[in-house]
């Protein structure tokens, strides 16, 4: 396992960006750039990971795509619903509904941003599905769904237990099935031998249910998992996506991470979405010492989030006078939530520094609800002032330019108080290999994976 040790990267103080609007989210060419750099290979499996809505994806949405406005908003949803669960008590998130992808805007799982091809079966059937840090509960379309209601059209063939050798349903008397706890299995008079019922909810009244099963996960022709747990999805309410579920990497106990024999993964989020990015599940092979690396940071009563402790920001080289305090409950690494939210008192010493650092650029009216926005059309090549995130033990991180400025617009948001944890969102975490540790309990960044 990683081993946890400060290490700083220095880096320069200002980068150039070519085409200053590159950093829109769904900004990309027309055809796909694959892959910008050279892939180690991993001690487990390796699997490219696209932005849905791009050219490399296996499975291209059909839908509108979503403005920057809405998965801007679609994002703020989703560190909200973090926050309720996280600073609810654990009876309490044991009650309440499983709130991890807000679906108001129309467009199902729009914050989810990046998808695997998995096989699932025996056979092994192709199945596109949405990577999430932030759940702990898989799950695939499968026959019977009707489409349209209550299923949702897929590009990809329904996976059909009946054809699959390997495939089982759990009984509601089996410990898989007790395990799901009651939050997530359905109150249908679930008894004895008969088939195992979950649910899964999201917001706007969304919902994925079924069978709680198991059967073989393929996730490249030398790794598979035997008698992976998923939920065989039989209805999913108001979703309507070409993609064919989920696939949770949550720290809880149910997601696939922890029915692996090594419990790490990593992926690297392209800058664009032209470029192809990646996850791996198991160990990297690429040498700890590329990483910087800071201890996992307990977060609440929910083991599904990934905490760490960022401690300090730094902007063009220089440490902003940030009271320790501020950043004392913690950060949640998140895969689905959109931009990075900070303290308020941190959030507005990095505003102040970074217009400051842009003061060549004029300023222009806030927009998509980012309030340091900036004219960068006036020609020439963009320059930015570097900004890097501090965490527990010196590790510090410098973002890709790609997660410094968003639209032209400082892409970070406020908790709007210093009281709250804050989140580390997808835009900052663009062209990094993010390593989750979970038994070495460790988070580790290595620039210019992807």
């Amino acid at each position: 396992m990683i081993p946890v040790w400060p290490l700083l990267l220095l880096f320069s103080i200002s980068s150039p960006i070519a085409d200053a609007t590159r950093s829109s989210l769904m900004k990309s060419n027309a055809v796909c750039s694959g892959q910008r750099v050279s892939i180690p290979s991993s001690s487990g499996a390796w699997l490219p990971l696209n932005h849905r809505h791009g050219p490399c994806s296996p499975s291209p949405s059909s839908e509108r795509i979503p403005s920057t406005a809405d998965v801007l908003l679609s994002g703020r949803l989703r560190a909200d619903s973090i926050r309720r669960r996280l600073n609810g008590s654990a009876a309490a998130a044991e009650r309440s509904d499983v709130v991890t992808v807000p679906t108001t805007l129309g467009t199902s799982l729009g914050n989810y941003e990046y998808v695997v091809t998995v096989g699932l079966g025996t056979p092994a059937v192709t199945q596109t599905v949405i990577m999430d840090t932030g759940s702990d509960v898989s799950w695939v379309q499968c026959r019977p769904c009707p489409v349209p209601a209550p299923c949702h059209v897929q590009k990809d063939p329904v996976f059909d237990p009946a054809g699959s050798a390997t495939y089982s349903a759990f009984s509601c008397s089996s410990t898989a099935c007790l395990g799901l706890g009651r939050r997530r299995a359905a109150s249908n008079g679930c008894s004895g031998s008969s088939p195992c019922q979950y649910i899964v909810k999201y917001g706007a009244g969304s919902n994925s249910t079924g069978t709680y099963s198991s059967d073989k996960l393929t996730l490249t022709p030398a790794y598979a998992v035997d008698g992976f747990r998923f939920g065989c999805s039989h209805a999913d309410p108001l979703f309507s996506d070409l993609t064919d579920g989920l696939i949770a990497l949550g720290g809880g106990s149910l997601s696939l991470v922890s029915q692996m024999a090594e419990k790490a993964f990593s992926y690297c989020l392209p800058p664009t979405a032209s470029h192809s990015g990646f996850l791996t599940l198991g160990v990297p092979r690429v040498s700890s010492s590329r990483f910087v690396v800071t201890p996992m940071h307990s977060i609440g009563n929910i083991k599904t989030y990934y905490g760490v402790l960022l401690q300090g920001i730094t902007v063009a080289g220089r440490r902003l006078g940030i009271p320790p305090s501020v950043f004392a409950a913690g950060s949640v690494v998140d895969s689905g939530t959109v931009v990075t939210e900070l303290p308020l008192t941190a959030y507005r010493a990095l505003q102040a520094a970074f217009t400051k650092e842009m003061r060549m650029y004029p300023q222009v009216a806030p927009k998509n609800g980012f309030d340091t926005c900036f004219n960068l059309t006036t020609g020439g090549e963009v320059k930015l002032p570097s900004v890097a995130l501090v965490f527990d033990r010196g590790a510090s991180v410098e973002l890709d330019p790609s997660g410094i400025i968003f639209d032209g617009c400082l892409a970070f948001a406020s908790t709007g108080d210093d009281t709250s944890f804050g989140i580390i969102g997808n835009v900052q975490q663009r062209t990094f290999e993010v390593l989750y540790d979970i038994a070495g309990q460790a988070v580790g960044f290595r620039r210019g994976a992807c």
